[in-house]
């Protein structure tokens, strides 16, 4: 039997320094441009992809970790520099792990590569398409659809697509369509859209509150034709899994939620990031600020603030550790312990970051000091990948055992 430990063994360590180097050297100093240009930072993911950290290769090292632990090291380290800048450097892995999580191992050999490096090893980004403009967080009502022309052995795709995370840049799509729409999520699969393929669009780009440097917009596919291929888990699995939908048995995890519940404690670990940079700030903001000759956090109303942030900090990185390593041992999440963890991080991360503004008082209030930036940022974890609500509902099914509307 292992001894149990929460030290970060020597390689661990060394990926973290390295990690949180580049988010302190490049990233940091990086921040504030790119959110106020509201436009993709290729100049830094082309940084990213020189020291290898952008890559099939760290990723998938990253992946592998034994413990599970090394995803959330790496994702705090990167958000900790900035979110946007760090999501449009792992926006792309949201496609990736919906190839993982419904791909056969032939497709995730073919289509994992190209989601980094494309042809004449050009710079690629993936992502990954559930959300539209009808069908938020109830993924069960997806209306875009998927027609299997048999005498070409194609699938056409139609629908709308809203709130990707790369939508319109990307090179490869992980779109989730309906191809039983009675089934409801029984009768959806994933479908990968090459480089390259007619048919698929951007649609409006959005201009957000927070994560700004990360694009975000709409996707449209209009008689949008992939090789049969293309289908997730290939179209004989599809066939067995609806057809045991339509007798009213079990059916695997519907495709986007198997996406959702490997992401979970990665979200969380993004939004621990935003909330310690946000808790350092303000520690170091109090020990030099002074009122009436001596520093702010000689109050109690300063110090205790501090402490509860520090708390809390400590508390969500345990939680998304906690997941990260059920996930990666093959535990079953009992209690809803993914979702606890994505909740309770990003409600963290939203009350951290406006204590910290708090602290700094009008100067956490302006755009030239970061803590701003950081309580923008952080308000997208209580909304994105599963309401702050639909985690709520997940962990109140776990441990109840009861279908809670």
């Amino acid at each position: 039997m292992s001894v149990f430990s929460l030290d970060l063994d020597e390689d661990q360590l060394q990926i973290q320094k390295w990690v949180h180097d580049f988010a302190e050297d490049v990233i940091r100093p990086a921040a504030h441009e790119w959110d106020e240009r509201e436009e993709t930072p290729w100049p830094v993911i082309e940084q990213a992809a020189e020291i290898g950290l952008y890559s099939m290769d760290f990723f998938s090292n990253v992946f592998a970790d034994a413990s599970g632990v090394l995803m959330p090291v790496v994702l705090e380290e990167l958000f900790w520099g900035d979110a946007g800048i760090g999501l449009s450097i792992v926006g792309t892995t949201l496609g990736v792990a919906g190839i993982f999580s419904n791909g056969t191992p032939e497709q995730v050999m073919e289509w994992v590569p190209q989601c980094f490096r494309g042809e004449d090893d050009k710079l690629n980004l993936a992502a990954f398409a559930v959300s539209e403009p009808d069908a938020g967080s109830d993924v069960s009502s997806l209306r875009t659809r998927a027609v299997y022309d048999e005498a070409k052995d194609e699938w056409v795709l139609n629908g709308t697509k809203t709130w990707i995370t790369n939508g319109g840049i990307a090179d490869i799509y992980v779109v989730v369509a309906s191809v039983e729409p009675g089934l409801g999520s029984r009768g959806q699969a994933s479908f990968v859209v090459p480089p390259g393929t007619p048919g698929i669009r951007q649609g409006q780009k959005f201009k957000k509150h927070g994560i700004r440097a990360s694009h975000t917009a709409e996707v449209v596919l209009e008689d949008c034709r992939v090789p049969g291929r293309c289908l997730l888990g290939g179209k004989e699995k599809l066939d067995e899994r609806i057809a045991r939908a339509r007798e009213g048995q079990s059916a695997r995890p519907q495709a986007a939620m198997a996406t959702f519940e490997a992401s979970r404690p990665a979200v969380g670990a993004q939004a621990v990031g935003i909330a310690r940079a946000a808790y350092e700030y303000a520690l170091e903001y109090a020990k030099e600020r002074k009122q009436f000759g001596r520093a702010i956090i000689e109050n109690q109303a300063i110090a205790f603030k501090l402490a509860d942030m520090k708390t809390a900090i400590d508390a969500a990185r345990l939680l998304v550790w906690r997941a990260a390593w059920m996930g990666r041992t093959g535990q079953t999440f009992t209690a809803g312990e993914g979702s606890m963890s994505k909740l309770f991080a990003g409600e963290t991360a939203v009350k951290v970051t406006e204590e910290a503004i708090q602290i700094l008082g009008g100067y956490g209030y302006v755009r030239e000091y970061p803590v701003e930036r950081w309580h923008r940022d952080a308000k997208i974890y209580t909304i994105f990948e599963g309401t702050s609500e639909i985690q709520r509902l997940v962990i109140s099914r776990a441990i109840s055992g009861i279908h809670i509307k």
